[in-house]
């Protein structure tokens, strides 16, 4: 009987649009598991597209590297990075307390928690030094966009995650300007966009000092992935 009501239970969720991932508090990513909580997004396929493109552009998986990832949420794309790096460490960051709490337990259940740290801060402004890779899936929705979300991302997912301001382009803006600093030698950035925003981030980058690298598709064939070098860095 408790079984066929927590069943019930979740059965009427779902049908009123909440998504499987938030019922069951958990979401897979990597193949990893990752705890939600209402400071983060639900991770997404299309976001392992940052992985691969990070980890197609290191040489040397067993290196003693450095990661950086900005607005971590649930901290999968750190956690993810940590896993197929085993001597890296690495620094996930977001503005939510809440979510770096919940990154910290997610990289300790999955084992790399001894590697990862978490810190609050309002993107790269709280951290100093350089590092090997940076990475973020920052919020990129134009904010006239946010009332033609999907009932299930714009009732769930929390709204400072999504909503990128008029152009969809704030964090950009403000994690770019940082970039050059953030890069060590021969490093690399890897930031994830929404469909139609890769050239519009290549024309932020112009006044910077970094170069555009890659543009990598998702499984859809549409782009998801930008990389960067700092152009003082270029081997």
């Amino acid at each position: 009987p408790d079984t066929a009501a927590r069943l019930g239970d979740h059965v009427r969720r779902r049908l009123a649009g909440e998504p499987v991932g938030r019922i069951l508090g958990i979401r897979e990513f990597w193949g990893l598991p990752f705890r939600l909580s209402p400071e983060t997004l639900e991770p997404r396929p299309d976001s392992e597209t940052i992985v691969e493109a990070a980890l197609a552009a290191i040489p040397d998986r067993n290196a003693p590297l450095r990661l950086l990832d900005l607005g971590t949420g649930t901290g999968c794309l750190l956690v993810a990075l940590l896993h197929e790096l085993p001597a890296a460490t690495g620094i996930g960051l977001d503005r939510q307390e809440g979510a770096a709490r919940t990154a910290r337990e997610n990289a300790a259940a999955n084992g790399v928690g001894e590697r990862a740290a978490f810190v609050c801060g309002d993107w790269a402004d709280a951290i100093g030094g350089r590092f090997d890779l940076v990475v973020s899936n920052p919020p990129y929705i134009r904010t006239p966009d946010m009332a033609g979300l999907a009932p299930e991302v714009a009732g769930h997912d929390p709204a400072l995650a999504l909503d990128g301001g008029a152009d969809g382009l704030d964090a950009y803006r403000a994690i770019l300007r940082e970039l050059p600093r953030l890069l060590g030698p021969g490093a690399r950035a890897v930031l994830e966009i929404g469909f139609d925003q890769a050239d519009e981030l290549a024309n932020l980058a112009q006044g910077t000092n970094l170069t555009l690298r890659e543009v990598r598709r998702d499984l859809a064939g549409q782009p998801r992935a930008v990389s960067f070098t700092a152009r003082e860095t270029l081997r």
